[in-house]
């Protein structure tokens, strides 16, 4: 028998915001956190803007000398699990370890201490790389470290599948609550990826925006002059426990998790498949776990990338899967850039506020319609609606697509 699962915390690192409080309204006020690169010189790159994180303070979370062994993509993992369990009023002495997991996703890993490290072999040679590099870099470090810290003995698997890979780990940890393995997971995304090496390969790519003199109208998802992503960092971790378990001990509830799709495209290593037929089968997938029809979905929080081909597909994918009954659909990206591995997580937070609150965030800078994207996305203002279910979507470099949908809950 399916166990039901429910979202009781959450956590928000992000260019708009660090905490749910500042994340959440300024999505709803429809603020960007795009600005000029700042942690280095970007002056020779075609893009020269990003979503970066500011005024965050690892040692709020982290003794300074651990924090000086880890990653920045580790520090936001660690800030936002201590951060999830407080929200979700967890005290971690009073749960049982064996019963509680993370499954995080991170797209890039410790990118910034490679580029740092390689720096130093170069000119200072082998004897000076620090014997914490490893560990360092390694992706599945984000989830070793919140497990050392929360204390959590459970199931720890960090997935890497590129910009799914937070949507993907939110699935699989709804799944392992679902079934038994566990009561409580920690689950979500982080990423630290606004580096000159990483900055370097997508303007190669050619996949950024070059809007450099408009930073905060830079990423346009669905917009008809949409000219590339905008790279950002964070994280959004969020707390899935089984119901009983949270009825338990009083929890708050944000939002039920319901269904989970995975697919791939097996088509191109960057591209989408024609007509994003991969993205609608995960919906489809998504919407069948859940035991719902097309008819109950509300809203969807688009992976919305502001790419031509990305967003062109993906309308086309709703639109093959929903016909004539759409539902209302937008890109929170336009506010946070794409913060890549850790986008599924930080998304997810937003559409379990819009499914508690009943108030869809924008699409900002949507102004010149496109006629291969002419669904209703929310343009640059919020609204109010009822939404009792709602799906959020992420589709990966490599062809991966994954979607969950979440609903009120119902006692």
């Amino acid at each position: 028998m399916k166990r039901r699962v429910v979202i009781t915390g959450m956590s928000a690192i992000t260019p708009i915001g660090i905490g749910l409080q500042k994340f959440w309204t300024g999505l709803l006020e429809g603020r960007s956190g795009i600005a000029e690169i700042a942690r280095f010189d970007a002056s020779d790159y075609t893009s020269k803007i990003a979503g970066e994180v500011k005024d965050f303070d690892v040692t709020s979370y982290i003794d300074r000398k651990e924090a000086r062994r880890m990653d920045r993509f580790t520090h936001f993992a660690v800030a936002g699990a201590v951060m999830a369990v407080e929200d979700a009023g967890i005290k971690t002495d009073g749960i049982d370890p064996d019963r509680a997991g993370i499954i995080l996703g991170c797209g890039i890993g410790g990118m910034e201490s490679l580029e740092n490290t390689a720096r130093v072999l170069h000119e200072k040679g082998p004897g000076r790389v620090s014997p914490f590099f490893v560990p360092m870099m390694i992706g599945n470090m984000a989830g070793g470290q919140a497990a050392i810290t929360l204390g959590f003995k459970g199931p720890n698997v960090t997935l890497v599948s590129a910009c799914a890979s937070s949507t993907h780990a939110i699935g699989d940890a709804f799944k392992t609550v679902q079934r038994g393995d566990a009561e409580v997971m920690v689950t979500g995304g982080t990423e630290a990826s606004i580096t000159p090496l990483a900055l370097a390969g997508f303007c190669s790519m050619k996949a950024l925006s070059t809007r450099n003199d408009e930073p905060q109208k830079a990423s346009r998802p669905f917009d008809g002059a949409r000219d590339g992503f905008v790279m950002s960092e964070g994280a959004g971790l969020l707390v899935l426990e089984s119901l009983e378990h949270a009825q338990k001990r009083g929890a708050r509830i944000y939002a039920e998790v319901l269904g989970y799709g995975a697919t791939a495209d097996a088509h191109h290593i960057t591209a989408p498949a024609p007509g994003g037929e991969g993205a609608a089968r995960a919906m489809r997938i998504a919407i069948s776990d859940a035991g719902l029809t097309i008819d109950d979905v509300d809203y969807i929080n688009a992976h919305g990338t502001s790419t031509e081909l990305n967003d062109k597909y993906e309308t086309m994918s709703i639109k093959s899967v929903f016909g004539n009954k759409v539902p209302l659909v937008s890109s929170t990206k336009s506010m946070t850039g794409h913060l890549l591995g850790a986008a599924g997580g930080i998304e997810m937070v937003a559409t379990a506020f819009v499914v508690k609150n009943d108030i869809i965030p924008p699409t900002i800078n949507y102004e010149n319609p496109d006629p291969e994207c002419d669904l209703d996305y929310v343009p640059n203002k919020p609204r109010e609606a009822i939404v009792n279910y709602a799906l959020s979507n992420s589709l990966g470099f490599g062809g991966h697509n994954a979607t969950v949908l979440i609903g009120k809950y119902k006692a």
